[in-house]
């Protein structure tokens, strides 16, 4: 008799910085989705492969949604509502930390009608006990109230990878019975050249000054692997929105373009397994955030 194997999407959904990022990474068990402390860091749904012996699941990390302030910030929500539609299970992301808010609930109301829905209670390592249990209770009594038919409420801390194990096992049994969607050697279906831009980016928003993090956006320029080597010579542009961000980036002599370089070179080699050159620029598009053309140049493509 065969073993039943399930494949299937499970789409990660929350507000700005709930954790999302962070806990794609902890259930896939390798780096593919950048985090930092600044919200709306995400911007492309990315998805992280799982491959076990009795099922595969595909996780989609989505953008935060909140309520937009630019032409970008509506075409994220737009993603995620696109997203919202194919998948065969979704897990709301709530902080343990924070108090559940008029966000929250709009976001609980757009997944109203989806079967398979589960409650992760994130970043649980930075409250108490007694906070935590008190949060759960809120969180059981905040899906009646929006009326949420909830299948699990589970309390995880992805940085220390508690009870993330069983969260994966919870989510797989809503999968439905399939065969695997994605070779099982892979684990995210993201273009690599998406992923670069992606970590260079995170090198660059690390220590930045608060208004500069959502105001860029990396491109590659020319990325070719050097002949008989484990050697890649890339060229990237950092886009910034104002002259005055440009000056930010690149920092006195060039010395804040140059850390940045140093540290997203570390990640990218990591990536690629492999030596890289990385050459880097800074170019300012102007307001780039909220202009259509810009934005669709950008990947940022408008959805009907």
């Amino acid at each position: 008799m065969s073993v039943e194997h399930k494949a299937g999407f499970v789409a990660i959904i929350g507000r700005p910085n709930v954790g999302k990022s962070t806990l794609v990474n902890a259930l896939v068990g390798r780096k593919i989705v950048i985090t930092s402390k600044h919200p709306n860091t995400t911007r492309n749904p990315i998805r992280g492969i799982i491959s076990k012996p009795d099922f595969q699941m595909i996780v989609v990390d989505t953008p935060g949604i909140h309520k937009p302030k630019t032409l970008l910030g509506s075409r994220l929500n737009a993603m995620v509502s696109e997203n919202l539609q194919s998948v065969d299970a979704v897990l709301i992301c709530l902080p343990a930390d924070e108090e559940i808010g008029q966000g929250d609930e709009y976001i609980a109301r757009q997944v109203i009608n989806q079967r398979r829905v589960l409650i992760a209670v994130t970043k649980t390592d930075s409250v108490k006990q007694e906070t935590l249990l008190a949060k759960l209770v809120e969180v059981g009594e905040f899906a009646a109230r929006v009326g949420l038919t909830v299948a699990e409420i589970v309390p995880i801390s992805a940085k220390n990878e508690d009870q993330t194990d069983l969260l994966l096992s919870l989510l797989a049994e809503k999968l439905p019975e399939s065969p695997s969607l994605y070779p099982e050697d892979v684990t995210t279906d993201q273009a690599s050249e998406m992923t670069i831009t992606e970590l260079i980016r995170e090198a660059a928003i690390e220590n930045l000054y608060e208004e500069v993090p959502h105001s860029i956006v990396v491109t590659i320029d020319e990325m070719a692997k050097r002949e008989g080597k484990e050697f890649f010579d890339i060229h990237a542009t950092l886009h910034v929105e104002r002259d005055s961000q440009k000056s930010i980036v690149i920092g006195p002599q060039g010395s804040r373009l140059k850390d940045i370089g140093i540290r997203a070179r570390g990640s990218v080699e990591t990536f690629l397994g492999a030596k890289v050159y990385l050459g880097l620029h800074v170019k300012v598009s102007k307001e780039w955030q909220r202009d259509a053309k810009a934005l669709t140049k950008l990947g940022f493509i408008e959805r009907k």
